[in-house]
């Protein structure tokens, strides 16, 4: 048995291509009965965060992201020791960037799988998203 502790903190969010944001949005809260967090209309990008549980994760739909497969979004405790562990293992980062909760940074797998590993160092950020409704 692998004695190693967890590499992630937890799995807060499924962040989801859609072609069709508004009506996949409707399918998970009125068919699903998923509660929708926010819907988000900026800069020519909707996002939708739907709960489908008590605790994480969220499901993200968005119709910026490419591809079919979503991308699993982890929280890290500390993300640039994270990434100089993954890199000492023969990992090479793909997209570093900032997401409303703090730093991230996404790639994808051999096997074509996407994840995300972020730091939450503005928890507060969530808060002020919680009930906005664009469309």
């Amino acid at each position: 048995m692998d004695e190693r502790p967890a590499p992630f903190e937890q799995l807060d969010f499924l962040y989801t291509p859609s072609h069709d944001v508004t009506a996949d949005m409707t399918y998970f809260t009125d068919v699903l009965g998923g509660r929708l967090v926010f819907a988000i209309d900026a800069m020519g990008t909707k996002v939708a965060a739907i709960a489908l549980t008590e605790e994480s994760p969220q499901v993200l739909l968005t119709d910026h992201l490419e591809g079919e497969r979503p991308i699993l979004v982890y929280r890290v405790a500390d993300l640039p020791a994270t990434l100089t562990s993954f890199e000492a293992h023969g990992w090479e980062p793909e997209r570093t960037f900032d997401i409303p909760q703090g730093p991230c940074c996404s790639f994808r797998t051999p096997g074509g799988h996407r994840i995300a590993v972020y730091q939450r160092t503005r928890p507060e950020v969530a808060g002020s998203f919680e009930g906005r409704r664009d469309f």
